[in-house]
Parts: C-alpha cells; structure tokens; sequence
C-alpha cells in the first residue's frame, strides 16, 4: 500500500491503551495506522520539499451526493478534486483518464507523492484527475460539525466513497463528452484498497487498477494478527540484532523510570519533550508510532513523505542507537535513534507529544465501524510490548468514543477477503498488487498472482506504495524493473480496451 499504506498512510491511526499507572500495556490496540496527514506535517512537506517536482494542476469542486443509497432529500456537498489536462490526446483519441483514489488525507499530499502517475501520463497522453476522499470533503459547513456525531459521520463509509468515484468519474466523462475513454485506477495504501474495491465493484467504470500497499485481507482472521508487527520489528532486526534488542528493551525501562519519584520529569527531559509527561503511555505510544513508520517508509533513498528522513532510515536510527557512548542508558539510546525520525534536521528544540501524526476522527470512525483490522504483537518474534488483539476492549473503546459498535465482518462481506483466489480468478480481472516486503502492511494484501491479469508485483526492498513515488535518479534497478511492469501491463489494458472498441465500431458499420 502511499497512504501507505500510508495509512498510509499519514497515518496515528490507533490508539495504545495503558493502565493509568503505566505499568502494562493493555490487550487491545485500537485503530491501525496508515500514513497520516495533518496540519503539522504539512508545513514540514512544505519547508522541505527540497528538488520535488512542482506539479500543475487545477483544484474544482464536483457536488457530490451526501447518500448515494437513498432517495432522502438531503444536502450535497463540494467534493474537491485536482485536473491536469496537460498530456491529454482527447476524447477522439481515447485518451485514458488516471484517476487517483483518494487517501484519508489532504488529496494535495497524496497527489504530490505520486509522482509516478505524473511522470507516465505523457507516455499514454493521459488526463489526470486526482478526487478527494469523502472523509475530507464532508459537508455540514466544517469539519468539527461534520465529525460531530455518529449522525453526521454515518455517511463516512467506503462503500459512499466508492460510489462517489463513479459518480464523479461519470459525470466528467459526460461533460468532457469522453465516455467512451478509459479509466485506469491508481492508489497507494487505503487508497490502494479503495482502487482494487472499486476496480471489483464497479468494472463498468474502470478497465483497470494499480493497488499500492493494498492490505484488503488485514480483516478477520484472514491473516495472523501478529503480522504487522512482525513484519515491522524484522526491519530493524536485518539491520542490527543488538538494535533489535535495544527497542525491546526499552519499554520496560520506561515503566521503570516512570514509576519512580520524579522518573516522568527525567523522562521528560531524556525525551526533551516540551512539557511534563502525564503517564509513559504517552511516551510509549510516540515511540511505537515512529518505528511503525520508519518501518513503512525505510524508503532508500532522502523522502519527506512522512518526515525528511534519509536513505534506510531504519539503518541510521540503528546506527544511532547503537553507536551511543559506552556510558549511554538504554534510554538515551533510544533518545538518539528515534530523533532520526522525529528530529533529522536537528531542527527542533523540544518535542511536543503532538508532533507524532495523530489519526482524523474521519478515519477513527471508519475502524470504530467497518475498517476493523484486528492487530497483535508477538512477544518473541515482535520488539514491541507483547499483548493479545481484544475485540470486547476495541468495542468498548469505539462505543466510548463515538456511541458506535464495530462490524468487523462488514468489510469482508461487503467486498470479500475470505478465499480470495478463488474469487479473483472467478470475478476480477486488470488489477495489479504491488507490495514491498519491508512494508508492514505488506502482510495483508494479495502477495501472489491469481491469474493473468490479477498481477501481484512484490519486492524485497520496497516499502510503502514506494512505486507510486516519482523516479528519482537514485531509484535502484529492482524499483526501475517494477515500474516497468506495471506501465506494461496498464498499456496492455489500454490497448485491449481500444482493439475491442474499434471491433465493435467496425461491426456496427458493417451491419449499417
């Protein structure tokens, strides 16, 4: 999976629950975590973008329905989207139209990190059209009142954002009299799920999609739930068995610490956070929050994506760690490995417990509702704190927070999971699952493929949706040889797509 997948996805989306005294960690963690965007990160993107490509686009609005599976005479609302019609042949030429999925975040973000959809439009002189999730875009006049209740947030769900794909994406065509022309889909992280959803669920309107960091079987028992973190603390055990070790280490010192008189002040001044900790929950959870991205993005080469961060970030936080003086704690240790992430541009006096990418309430809906992804740590593959995913814990935590009541089974009946080889042979097609094996997230998508034109594109070194990212002269063979892959196979989509067109265009006249 970007978002990500990316969950990014900008992306926390979860919550770690401790006892007050910070003593254990709880059986239960809430919500996954895909990249996150927030108003935070976004002014370090900005101040950072260093040689990013500036890319050219519009911003509209389309009105889009608030409810699509009802005849209610309700409000519409502004769904904003970005176009750029710079390569485009034209509707004559059937010149295809690459939509991107919307992620959980600011679509500016996501459409700026997925570079390589911009750098291929010119080779198939395709039409750009990048429309923002509903999670974002709601109506209510802000976001406070559209985030206000389980009301108003009832209409944030993927089947209506799925729905609003089609409805946009139909409309355009219309008004661009190009309803003839093909639609690929592209999405990294949720809105790689959100591409190969709708890819299944609505074929009609797209021949095609590229699903990034993808996780659509992290649902149920379909995969273990001990995955993510598995495959997150391996990142940093191929780089250093004693870094490993370190990490692992380091929770218990931290209750430790905490639990003695003053210990929350010294930890807060080892952390150099900018006010007293309340609990080492705080602590712990601004830590597990960086490795679980740093896992994600252990991009290899400079990004920005989540944080500037250098190449094989996870190298240089264990080389930090593990480098420290002789006479370093544990926990000073950790102090210098985690500013790899939090602070690599040295730029930052203090930190604010904040500063880590906290999750919308938009998308902490969704996991309270049908985005249940049940998650655990194993305590002796994992170098997180081990605990048990408890669903009568998550439950009572959503209905705490929002007075809703999870469906964890929804998603898989919605758009299925159980067996799904069975089904993608039988009933998808034009879908390609791109995953690198660093990638946490990896774990829950489609890592085989099920036929010829439900392609899995996997690599060892890759992380999240890295391929959606722009080429960079940096970009190792093994990234150049997948990007390849996936523009081949979406040409041979295309060109299917126009053979079949003008068949049909020749019989016609014949008929005449």
């Amino acid at each position: 999976m970007a978002n990500h997948f990316c969950l990014l996805l900008i992306f926390t989306f979860f919550t770690l629950l401790f006892p007050s005294n910070g003593s254990s960690l709880s059986s239960s963690k809430l919500l996954p975590r895909f990249p996150r965007y927030t108003s935070r990160n976004r002014g370090r993107i900005q101040q950072f973008r260093g040689d990013r490509n500036e890319y050219r686009y519009e911003t509209k609005f389309f009105s889009q329905q608030l409810d699509h599976f009802s005849f209610a005479d309700l409000p519409k609302f502004p769904q904003r989207y970005l176009i750029n019609s710079d390569y485009w042949l034209g509707a004559s030429a059937l010149g295809p139209i690459f939509l991107y999925c919307g992620n959980e975040g600011d679509i500016e973000w996501f459409a700026t990190n997925s570079g390589f959809i911009w750098d291929i439009a010119p080779k198939f002189g395709a039409l750009l059209v990048f429309p923002e999730v509903r999670s974002i875009g709601m109506p209510y006049g802000s976001m406070e009142e559209a985030y206000k209740n389980a009301t108003t947030l009832s209409y944030l769900t993927t089947e209506q954002a799925l729905a609003d794909f089609a409805v946009f994406v139909t409309d355009l065509k219309r008004n661009l009299s190009a309803e003839a022309c093909p639609v690929v889909l592209f999405g990294g992280s949720y809105g790689g799920m959100l591409a190969a959803w709708m890819r299944l669920k609505y074929p009609h309107i797209a021949i095609g999609a590229l699903a990034s960091s993808a996780p659509i079987l992290q649902f149920e028992d379909i995969v273990p739930p001990e995955t993510f973190y598995d495959i997150a603390s391996n990142d940093f055990k191929r780089e250093s068995s004693s870094c490993f070790n370190t990490i692992k280490d380091s929770w218990d010192a931290i209750i430790a610490e905490g639990q003695k008189e003053n210990g929350l002040l010294q930890l807060t001044k080892t952390f150099h956070f900018c006010r007293v900790l309340n609990s080492t929950d705080d602590l712990s959870d601004w830590l597990d929050s960086a490795y679980s991205y740093l896992a994600m993005v252990d991009y290899p080469y400079p990004a920005d994506f989540m944080m500037p961060l250098p190449g094989h970030p996870i190298r240089e936080v264990c080389r930090k760690i593990d480098g420290a003086h002789s006479d370093a704690s544990i926990l000073d240790r950790i102090f210098a490995g985690i500013s790899v992430y939090y602070n690599y541009t040295g730029n930052v006096d203090c930190f604010k417990l904040d500063d880590d990418p906290h999750g919308l309430d938009g998308w902490n809906w969704q996991a309270c509702t049908e985005m249940v992804m049940p998650m655990s740590s194993n305590q002796e593959k994992s170098m997180f704190p081990a605990y048990d995913f408890n669903y009568s814990s998550y439950k009572e935590e959503c209905w705490n927070t929002f007075r809703v009541n999870p469906r964890p089974k929804w998603v898989t009946t919605e758009f299925g999971g159980h067996d799904i080889e069975t089904t993608l042979k039988l009933f998808g097609s034009n879908i390609i699952f791109s995953n690198g094996m660093l990638d946490p997230w990896s774990g829950g998508s489609v890592l085989k493929n099920l036929s010829n034109t439900i392609v899995a594109l996997v690599t060892k070194e890759g992380a999240h949706h890295l391929d959606l990212r722009p080429s960079t002269p940096e970009d190792p063979k093994w990234l150049v040889d997948q990007r390849e892959a996936e523009i081949q196979l979406i040409q041979g989509w295309i060109e299917t797509y126009r053979l079949e067109k003008e068949a049909k265009v020749s019989l016609l006249k014949r008929s005449w």
